[in-house]
C-alpha cells in the first residue's frame, strides 16, 4: 500500500461520481475549502459540515472531509470569523482540513444517494425516475495494414471501445487498399520517400461513449504502426450512459400504505414519517428521491409508482399529489445520511484497488436539525 494525496482520492471519487452528471444549475460541488495538494491518510465522510463535524475531523486526525451538502452554498460576499459560518471555515482552514462536496452528482451516480435509499427500501427491478444525463455514442473508423489490424482491435477493446450492452470487443471490418506517397521529412512504415505505395488494409469500425474519446484515440494511435494513421471519427445520434435523479422499483411483496410507512421508518431509521393517501390502500411500486423531491411528483405518477418517498414535502404539493392519486411517504431530508456508509465503503474499495493507504471514517455526528416529541 502507498500513501495518497488529496488529488488522487478525488480523482477516484470523480471516476464514480463525476461533476458533469450534476443536475442542478450552478451546483456548488467540488473542493469548497482548503487544498487537495497534500498527503491524506484519513477522510471523514459526512452528510453535512458543521462545527461539531469539524471538531470530529480534528479529533480523528482527518485531513479531508467528503460531504454531500456543500458547506458554502452561495457565493460569499465576505468572510467574517465572528459569524457561525465564518467561525466554521476558520476552524477548518487553521487545522488544514479540506472539504470536498458532492451534491447532485452523488444523487445521480450509480450507487449514489438514490440507489442507497432504494437498497435500504429493498426495491427490485429498478429504473431511473427522471433522466438528467446522457452521452452520445461516437464511431471511429481507422485504416490499418492487414498484419497489424488485430493489435489495433485489441488495443481499442482494452480502451473500452466496442462495448455494446452485455457484449464487449465489438467491431466491424472491411478490406481494401490504401494508397499514399511519403514526402520529404516523412518516416514511412511502408514504402519509400517520393514513391506511390499501395498496401492491403483493414478498415476497423468501433463505437464508444463520448466520455472516453481521448482514451480510445490514444490507444489507437499507440497501437497503429503508421506515422500518420488515417481515421474518421464522428458523433452518432444514439444516446448511451443514461443517468438521472431518483429511482423507481417494486417491493418484493405488496403492502398497505400504513405497512409501507412502518417499513420506511425502520429501513431509514427515522422516528416518524408524514403520509399522504389512503392508509389501507395496497402499494407495490415505489419512487424515491433523496432530499427535496417536491418537483418530481408528476414524474413519480408517470412512472406508475403507487407511492413516492421523498423529503421536505410542501403542503400544497402534498395536496397536488393527493389530487392525482399519488401516495406520499415523507421521512425527511436527513435520510440522505445513507450516503455516509455508502460513500465510505465505495471509496475504501476504490482506494484498495489502487493500493492507496487511506482510511475512510464515517461521521458519528447527528446533523438532523429537527427533534420529534
Amino acid at each position: 500500500m502507498k500513501t495518497a494525496n488529496g488529488h488522487e482520492i478525488i480523482q477516484l471519487f470523480e471516476s464514480w461520481s463525476p461533476k458533469k452528471i450534476a443536475c442542478m444549475e450552478n451546483d456548488p460541488i467540488g473542493l469548497a475549502i482548503g487544498t487537495l495538494n497534500k498527503e491524506v491518510t484519513k477522510v471523514l465522510v459526512t452528510l453535512d459540515v458543521n462545527e461539531e463535524v469539524a471538531d470530529e475531523a480534528i479529533e480523528k486526525g482527518c485531513q479531508l472531509i467528503i460531504a454531500h451538502h456543500p458547506p458554502i452554498f452561495r457565493k460569499l460576499s465576505n468572510l467574517r470569523t465572528d459569524t457561525p459560518a465564518g467561525k466554521l471555515y476558520e476552524k477548518l482552514i487553521k487545522n488544514d482540513i479540506a472539504v470536498y462536496a458532492a451534491h447532485t452528482n452523488l444523487d445521480v451516480a450509480e450507487g449514489g444517494v438514490n440507489d442507497l435509499l432504494a437498497d435500504a427500501l429493498e426495491l427490485v427491478d429498478r429504473e431511473i425516475l427522471e433522466k438528467t444525463y446522457h452521452e452520445y455514442l461516437m464511431k471511429l473508423a481507422v485504416f490499418v495494414p492487414d498484419d497489424y489490424a488485430k493489435n489495433v482491435r485489441l488495443a481499442l477493446a482494452k480502451a473500452g471501445a466496442g462495448h455494446i450492452g452485455n457484449y464487449d470487443s465489438c467491431s466491424f471490418s472491411t478490406n481494401g487498399q490504401g494508397r499514399f506517397r511519403a514526402l520529404e521529412g516523412a518516416d514511412p512504415f511502408i514504402g519509400d520517400i517520393g514513391e506511390m505505395e499501395t498496401t492491403d488494409e483493414e478498415k476497423i469500425e468501433v463505437v464508444f461513449p463520448q466520455s472516453i474519446k481521448n482514451k480510445v484515440l490514444k490507444a489507437m494511435l499507440n497501437a497503429h504502426p503508421y506515422e500518420e494513421p488515417a481515421y474518421d471519427i464522428y458523433t452518432l445520434a444514439v444516446e448511451t450512459n443514461e443517468m438521472g435523479l431518483g429511482r423507481v422499483g417494486k417491493l418484493k411483496q405488496p403492502m398497505t400504505l400504513v405497512e409501507f410507512a412502518e417499513h420506511v421508518k425502520a429501513a431509514l431509521n427515522v422516528p416518524c414519517v408524514r403520509v399522504v393517501g389512503d392508509m389501507n390502500k395496497k402499494v407495490s411500486k415505489v419512487a424515491v428521491v433523496g432530499g427535496d423531491g417536491n418537483k418530481y411528483i408528476h414524474a413519480a405518477k408517470r412512472s406508475g409508482a403507487d407511492v413516492f418517498v421523498t423529503g421536505d414535502m410542501y403542503f400544497h404539493v402534498a395536496q397536488d399529489a393527493q389530487s392525482i392519486g399519488l401516495n406520499i411517504v415523507d421521512p425527511g431530508h436527513h435520510v440522505e445520511k445513507v450516503m455516509i456508509k455508502g460513500v465510505a465503503e465505495k471509496m475504501d474499495q476504490l482506494c484498495r484497488n489502487e493500493k492507496l493507504s487511506v482510511q475512510f471514517m464515517q461521521s458519528e455526528i447527528d446533523t438532523e436539525p429537527f427533534r420529534f416529541i
